[in-house]
């Protein structure tokens, strides 16, 4: 198995930033891709950002393009989410996820690994 802990989440102002971070443990991390999911209340769980094994390739949802970046550091088995120009729209519950394969499966298909989820609270 492979488990995965998100922190980094927090009340932030719009326009504000926050960095969650996902450590990931169990198989060799470094050969899945990973990404991150959120959902807010009383909507569907959606996808947000997905990032390759080696880094070189990523995905955004069309609402959070230029404002968040996904990245990855295999060597310590961690992933993170920067994000900026935070909007009130952007308040959910997010999401660690990876997938064996590659990172495009994660765009429309189910993780086979969930964290824990983080709140993500923008104020107006």
């Amino acid at each position: 198995q492979v488990q995965l802990v998100e922190s980094g989440g927090g009340l932030v102002q719009a326009g504000g930033s926050l960095r969650l971070s996902c450590v990931a443990s169990g198989r060799t991390i470094s050969r899945y891709a990973m990404g991150w999911f959120r959902q807010a209340p009383g909507k569907e769980r959606e996808f947000v950002a997905a990032i390759s094994w080696g880094g070189g390739t990523t995905y955004y949802a069309d609402s959070v393009k230029g404002r968040f970046t996904i990245s990855r550091d295999n060597a310590n088995n961690v992933e993170y989410l920067q994000m900026n120009s935070l909007k009130p729209e952007d308040t959910a519950v997010y999401y660690c996820a990876a997938v064996s394969g590659v990172a495009r499966t994660l765009v429309g298909g189910r993780p086979d690994y969930w964290g824990q989820g983080t709140q993500v609270t923008v104020s107006s």
